[in-house]
């Protein structure tokens, strides 16, 4: 069964009520909503940037293979990027940087290709 595509208005409808429901004091977005941001900035991310080098994480709403070079076809990717929801979020719209999240350790990152630094934030 192919992957049903989230639609631009739902998907950046779903990142702005996540994104707001992250701020100080505010009311937390519905899982629901949370899920599908997280989800639609995946499949942004992996139509940018074709391939299936890396795998891009986010437990427990997703997850991605993108970029170009070498693949892998079984078992546990050699080369993985994962974090939670609200940082995939910041990291995908631009307000967390790439190396401001792996200092932080918000992002775990293995392997030699373990690295989205061009690829986000995510072209929508």
């Amino acid at each position: 069964m192919a992957k049903t595509r989230i639609k631009f208005a739902e998907g950046e409808s779903a990142v702005a009520a996540a994104l707001a429901g992250f701020l100080p004091g505010a009311t937390p977005a519905a899982r629901d909503t949370v899920a599908m941001a997280v989800r639609y900035l995946l499949q942004c991310l992996a139509e940018n940037s074709k391939g299936n080098t890396l795998e891009v994480r986010v437990p427990p709403f997703g997850a991605t293979q993108c970029v170009e070079g070498p693949g892998h076809t079984r078992g546990t990717p050699p080369n993985v990027v994962e974090m939670d929801a609200e940082t995939w979020l910041a990291l995908a719209t631009g307000s967390l940087a790439w190396e401001d999240g792996i200092a932080s350790t918000r992002i775990a990152a293995s392997g030699q290709r373990a690295d989205l630094r061009g690829h986000v934030p995510v072209r929508r």
